[in-house]
């Protein structure tokens, strides 16, 4: 068979496998990517690609200590002092809101620490009598595209396991100073436009008249607040902790000097990242006294490891997949891709949208960038396009968003395309990603 024949009926398989497993959902994507293994290995004759096994350790470790954190009380507490800003600039909320979870996320590593904030943003906007629709939607947007500004977040450290592994070896603060800003100023860009959306809620035809239903109207007095609630000083010690390891991280990437040499070279970051959440976790364990078996029960565990057994199987597959093809793929798209690297961040934006993970997202991508030859700093600069997920507005911060918003403003339109984020999401995503070109080429 010609290997344009080959390639094609591999790639059916690969993308079949990937609908079906975000079909399922869970750790589906990850069993049937291994499905997907043992087809290529068996029935195609091709050789194996090798496992993530950097990536799935770091996100391991980062997940262990940012549930941790979870558990002693520490999301709870970044929570309550973000609501505190909130509060007293309440006419500001459609900029300080997606500020705040963007940050939040690049803080703690992961999005999912937006949902405690999510129903505060809604009250203090329904409170100002500003559309919760403005700060809602962007505010879920943030979250995820703080991600890959993140120092301890998966999609992050990704990056630097599959560029080490392809030879192409990248430091943790060259791929901040890019990411951290142009994040920033994407969400500014998305937030200045939410500033004037929709109708205001006194003017609103379908909000006024919702407000005929008592049952409704009653909902909307609810009083939903994180200031009365007592936090303890372990949770206090455990944002301190967490924090003191993120910082470590960094002070370790812009110091390699610190490292040890190991037979003449010096320990890889993504080791480094892996020792440094695992001790930190620790010295929260010990220091807040929490239990164990409440770690491997939070929600940020429990999302955690399913992102890792969806990396494992979708990773393993897409690399076995690229392998077996690279010589067909790089004669054939190389050319266009290299002329024009746009193409390449559609490729991602259209992964993403479906594969709904980051770090997920640039596992498959990757191994796909370097075999076209594309230079590690063009393909840094495309990290914020890893980000679509908010395409067809099913994920749970999306979700969230819209059933957090009692007045009803946030929601997904008639025609499934036309939701609330769809618009702060386009606008967020290709700034950060033009920014985040533009600071590459000046920075080098």
């Amino acid at each position: 068979m010609s290997p344009a024949f080959m390639f094609w009926i591999q790639f059916v398989l690969v993308l079949t496998a990937i609908l079906l497993g975000i079909r399922k959902g869970g750790v589906a994507l990850g069993l049937i990517g291994g499905l997907g293994v043992a087809v290529l290995v068996l029935g195609f004759r091709v050789a194996p690609g090798t496992p993530p096994i950097d990536v799935m350790l770091i996100i391991l470790a980062v997940v262990t200590a940012s549930a941790t954190l979870q558990v002693a009380g520490g999301l709870d507490y970044l929570v309550q002092l973000t609501e505190r800003l909130l509060r007293a600039h309440p006419k500001y909320v459609t900029i300080l809101a997606p500020l705040s979870t963007f940050f939040l996320t690049v803080c703690v590593g992961t999005g999912h620490a937006v949902y405690a904030l999510l129903p505060v943003i809604s009250d203090v906007a329904l409170k100002t009598r500003i559309r919760p629709e403005r700060p809602m939607a962007i505010s879920s947007v943030a979250s995820q595209m703080g991600i890959t500004a993140s120092p301890v977040a998966a999609a992050v450290t990704t990056f630097l396991a599959m560029a080490a592994k392809n030879g192409h070896p990248v430091g943790l603060f060259d791929i901040i100073r890019i990411t951290l800003p142009a994040g920033i100023i994407g969400v500014l860009a998305a937030a200045a436009w939410s500033f004037n959306r929709g109708k205001e809620l006194d003017e609103d035809p379908e909000f006024l008249e919702r407000m005929k239903d008592p049952e409704f109207a009653k909902a909307l007095d609810a009083n939903v607040t994180t200031l009365g609630m007592e936090i303890p000083f372990t949770a206090k010690l455990s944002v301190g902790l967490f924090f003191a390891g993120v910082l470590t991280i960094i002070l370790i990437a812009m110091k390699p000097s610190l490292l040890p040499l190991v037979n003449g070279k010096v320990v890889p970051m993504t080791t480094v990242v892996q020792i440094v959440m695992l001790a930190f976790g620790s010295f929260i364990l010990f220091a807040t006294k929490v239990k164990a078996p409440d770690i491997a029960r939070s929600s940020v565990f429990i999302a955690g490891m399913i992102a890792v057994v969806s990396i494992f199987g979708i990773a393993w597959m897409s690399e076995t997949f690229i392998k077996a093809n690279e010589s067909y793929l790089v004669a054939n798209i190389k050319t266009m891709v290299q002329v024009a690297p746009w193409t390449f961040a559609l490729a991602m934006f259209a992964v993403s949208a479906f594969v709904k993970s980051q770090a997920a997202t640039l596992t498959i991508m990757l191994p796909f960038g370097y075999a076209l030859g594309l230079p590690t700093p063009l393909l840094l600069s495309l990290i914020p396009a890893s980000y679509a997920y908010f395409f067809f507005a099913f994920y749970p911060s999306d979700l969230a968003a819209i059933n957090m918003d009692r007045t009803g403003t946030t929601r997904i339109g008639k025609y499934l395309l036309n939701h609330s984020f769809m618009i702060p999401g386009l606008i967020g995503v290709s700034v950060s990603t033009c920014v985040a070109y533009g600071l590459s080429k000046i920075l080098g």
